[in-house]
């Protein structure tokens, strides 16, 4: 099994290598200083930006299958009453079927919101792999990693920032520097995870969304994750923290500018929106239509009471009939 995993990141590892290479002979010709933490730090950064470019066709899939899951909120909950307090088997069974026939109706499922960490995820442990072994390639314990030579290995694993090397962690912290840049960048890493979510939930659901099952899992995940990532991040290199928390200020602005313009249907963000755009005189979508289906009942009602007559539903068939079809009588006519 270790072999297979092996196997599968090192191409990752190869790639992550390189993004990072080219990034800091970048920085470095820019005038940067080539053994600086700063510019491989920069040279994460990069990698992050390249990543997430590459992944925005992605998010947007993303977003409009959360906000499908969203919608259909409603949907779900009639199912699971309809089935609630049955065990046996056969209503289980019927009430799995339905919900996937949903899915598969709306087109959506709740792991398409998965898809952007799950494609992440490989590149994210490829970058541990690469900062891990810099101490080992360095020496010649392990073989380079495309451009990582024992050299370049060397000069990036020495590198530090605010006195704390990039590859070290906070459980191998030699120094109160490391320990203290890896809190400060765990806390940045939690707090920036906790807000992108809260945006999420409380600008971006609709209500009957909000008092969905479905909500309230995201609501409890919304404080979980947090101290999982809080607990957890005491085992990365600095410079795994400086790519999560970079990748999670990408995820924060994104969805932020996907909101703003693009709210779903019912939410505060949609409401906000429709303000802004009354503010500037431009339209509201669905405002139009709403207000000429005002203007063709009023305009009914008004010619009912001229000709005191009750204005009778009429189909769009026979308003064609009556009006253009050879022989049809107007309405009213005498003959």
């Amino acid at each position: 099994m270790g072999d297979l995993f092996n196997s599968i990141l090192a191409p990752i590892e190869w790639l992550v290598a390189w993004i990072m290479y080219g990034f800091h002979q970048v920085f470095t010709t820019l005038g940067l200083p080539e053994a600086a933490g700063i510019t491989w730090a920069l040279s994460i950064v990069g990698l992050v930006i390249v990543m997430r470019a590459l992944m925005i066709p992605l998010f947007v899939k993303q977003i409009k299958a959360s906000r499908k899951m969203q919608l259909i909120q409603p949907e779900l909950q009639k199912i699971q009453k309809k089935y609630k307090g049955k065990t046996d088997p056969e209503s289980r069974q019927a009430m799995t079927q339905e919900t996937m026939e949903l899915y598969k109706k709306e087109g959506t499922n709740p792991f398409s919101s998965c898809l952007p960490i799950l494609v992440q995820s490989p590149f994210f442990f490829g970058l541990f792999r690469v900062l891990n072994g810099l101490q080992d390639i360095s020496t010649g314990k392990k073989e380079q990693i495309g451009p990582i030579t024992k050299t370049v290995a060397a000069q990036a694993e020495s590198a530090s920032i605010f006195g704390a090397q990039l590859s070290d962690s906070f459980l191998r912290a030699n120094n109160t520097a490391t320990q203290v840049v890896t809190v400060v960048l765990i806390i940045l890493m939690s707090a920036t995870t906790f807000l992108t979510q809260r945006q999420l939930m409380t600008k971006n659901m609709p209500q009957s969304a909000l008092d969905s099952p479905f909500a309230k899992q995201q609501k409890l995940l919304l404080y979980i994750f947090p101290v999982i990532f809080a607990v957890s991040g005491v085992n990365f290199p600095i410079g795994v923290l400086i790519y999560w928390f970079t990748t999670n200020v990408w995820s924060m602005t994104q969805q932020f500018y996907v909101i703003r313009r693009m709210p779903a249907p019912g939410s505060a963000a949609e409401r906000a929106y429709h303000e802004r755009l009354k503010r500037k005189g431009k339209p509201v979508p669905g405002a139009a239509a709403a207000v000429t289906s005002g203007a063709d009942a009023t305009e009914s009602a008004e010619d009912a009471t001229k000709s005191g007559q009750r204005v009778q539903p009429k189909s769009k068939k026979r308003a064609k009939n009556a009006g253009g079809k050879p022989g049809g009588k107007p309405t009213g006519s005498t003959g």
